[in-house]
C-alpha cells in the first residue's frame, strides 16, 4: 500500500472514517525487550528472565512490555502516513488504550490500520484523533 500524504487540514477531513493503511512488521526480540527494560528500569522477570519465564509463566517465554509495543507507533506510523506543513507533531495523549494480548518475545507486531476519527474539534484547530489496531 502506498504511503498517504497529508498536506493540509482539508486532507485530514477527507480521510475521516477511512482506514488509511498497514505497516510492515517489526520484531520484538528479546534483545529489544532487554534494551527497553534498561531504558525504563522495568526489569520485571516476565520481560527479562528467559529461564524463569520458561517454567513459571503460562506463556512459557518472556513477553514484551506493553509500553514497548506502544512505543513502536511512531516508527510504524511513518510507514503509513506522512504529514507535511506542520511546525511540529506531538502526542497529545491517549484515551481508552488497552493491551488486548501479550506479545511474546520474538513475535512481530504491525500497525494494522490507522483510522481518523470524527470529533467535536475540527482538524483546523490542530487536533486529529486516530484509532490504532495492532496485530
Amino acid at each position: 500500500m502506498e504511503k498517504v500524504i497529508i498536506n493540509s487540514y482539508e486532507d485530514f477531513e477527507k480521510l475521516v472514517g477511512q482506514q488509511i493503511g498497514v505497516s510492515d512488521y517489526v520484531e520484538l526480540s528479546q534483545e529489544r525487550i532487554n534494551m527497553f527494560a534498561d531504558a525504563t528500569l522495568d526489569h520485571q522477570w516476565i520481560h527479562v528472565d528467559t529461564e524463569r519465564a520458561k517454567t513459571e509463566s503460562h506463556f512459557k517465554t518472556t513477553i514484551a512490555h506493553g509500553y514497548l509495543t506502544l512505543s513502536m507507533l511512531p516508527h510504524l506510523w511513518n510507514q503509513i502516513i506522512e504529514v507535511n506543513n506542520l511546525k511540529m507533531m506531538v502526542n497529545y495523549g491517549m484515551e481508552q488504550m488497552k493491551f488486548g494480548q501479550a506479545v511474546l518475545s520474538g513475535q512481530s507486531v504491525r500497525l494494522f490500520t490507522i483510522e481518523i476519527k470524527d470529533q467535536p474539534k475540527k482538524a483546523l484547530e490542530g487536533i486529529a484523533v486516530f484509532l490504532y489496531y495492532f496485530n
